[in-house]
């Protein structure tokens, strides 16, 4: 794909996102169903991704689609191929989205080849408007952004997504993380929105998050947009960032990565071996 072909589809996606937060700015009565214990969807979700998902294949009928809402209906993810792939979370934070409190967006990425190319994340009730497109950097309403420079551990802001630890599989490994980490980091915070969480430390207000048991569409373009301002993403274990596998360590800088992975991998010598 070129370069006039990836503009091209950066600026049809830009119009369709903004027209659907349209859809989530007059949301009223929303009802919810739960999808698993403390995973909830609305009826906005089904809405937003079926009109992003049917507009999009009309401009570009040979292009595949990862979307949320329909992964959860067909109960997988479907595989990454080379092909242009697109992968969309229509509201990421919907438990924010329901209860009024504006950490939300719709998030849309493109993958070509297997490799991010260009993401979009749109949060309409804070007007916040984070793009990028490879090699080109990470704006927020059309200013260049920066992640901050902190190479040290001690002097980072550290989101922490611990409600997953709600899930049994993944409690101890949390909480174990937390106790290392907590000794390490200079605050914690937890926004319930990863998408904004990682455009957070993109635009310098934060310098680092983790979080493992995500899925590609919380992501997808948000990873992105991190590495165009500059900062760092990786597996919070120290290898090489798959895009599929729900795993994420974000940081503004590879050397508080660096750091962070040190930690983490004492924690989990720990937690691996408890009852």
């Amino acid at each position: 794909m070129n370069r006039e072909e990836i503009q091209l589809c950066y600026q049809t996606a830009l119009g369709f996102i903004k027209d659907a937060g349209k859809i989530l700015l007059t949301a009223k009565d929303i009802v919810l169903e739960e999808k698993a214990p403390g995973d909830i969807v609305s009826e906005y979700d089904v809405k937003v991704e079926n009109v992003l998902i049917r507009r999009l294949k009309m401009n570009f009928p040979t292009h595949k689609f990862i979307g949320e809402e329909e992964s959860h209906r067909k109960k997988r993810i479907s595989e990454l191929s080379n092909d242009p792939t697109w992968i969309i979370d229509p509201i990421d934070g919907t438990s924010n989205f329901v209860r009024g409190f504006p950490t939300t967006c719709i998030s849309v990425g493109l993958v070509v080849n297997k490799e991010q190319i260009m993401g979009i994340i749109y949060n309409p009730f804070s007007m916040e408007l984070y793009t990028a497109i490879k090699g080109s950097g990470a704006y927020l309403n059309g200013e260049r952004i920066y992640s901050k420079e902190t190479e040290n551990i001690g002097r980072a802001s550290f989101i922490y997504e611990l409600s997953l630890a709600k899930t049994a599989s993944l409690r101890k490994m949390y909480l174990t993380r937390l106790k290392y980490l907590i000794n390490e980091v200079e605050g914690i915070r937890s926004f319930g929105c990863a998408a904004m969480s990682i455009c957070y430390i993109a635009r310098g207000y934060f310098e680092s998050y983790q979080c493992d048991g995500l899925f590609p569409w919380d992501y997808a373009a948000a990873a992105l947009i991190l590495r165009e301002a500059g900062g760092y993403v990786c597996d919070p274990t120290g290898v090489e960032f798959d895009l599929l596998k729900g795993d994420i360590l974000a940081c503004c800088t590879k050397k508080l990565a660096e750091q962070f992975v040190e930690v983490v991998n004492k924690a989990d010598e720990e937690w691996k071996i408890l009852p």
